[in-house]
């Protein structure tokens, strides 16, 4: 854990984000003497494989069988674009 100043957050910013970034470590920042804020790293990237990784823990072999099934099934007909919205649109 790093401790910063608030006049120091507010100049260096940008310094201070990268380098939050880069060590990922937990940031206080004080204001006379006394914690007031703390800056947490963001969650780190997963692909696809990784966060699909221990899905075989989750689903019987029977689920997982037919999950892979409609799966292909969805990808060779053109379902899955079909299906496909917009969480925006309203």
């Amino acid at each position: 854990m790093k401790i910063i100043t608030a006049t120091e957050l507010a100049r260096n910013l940008r310094q201070v984000f990268d380098r939050l970034l880069i060590d990922q470590e937990e940031i206080v920042v004080e204001r006379n003497h006394q914690p007031v804020a703390r800056i947490l790293p963001g969650p780190g990237k997963q692909t696809a494989l990784e966060a699909m990784a221990d899905l075989y823990r989750t689903l019987s072999q029977d689920a997982a069988t037919n999950w892979e099934e409609e799966s292909r099934q969805a990808i060779e007909t053109g379902t899955v674009e079909k299906e496909i919205r917009d969480p925006w649109a309203s």
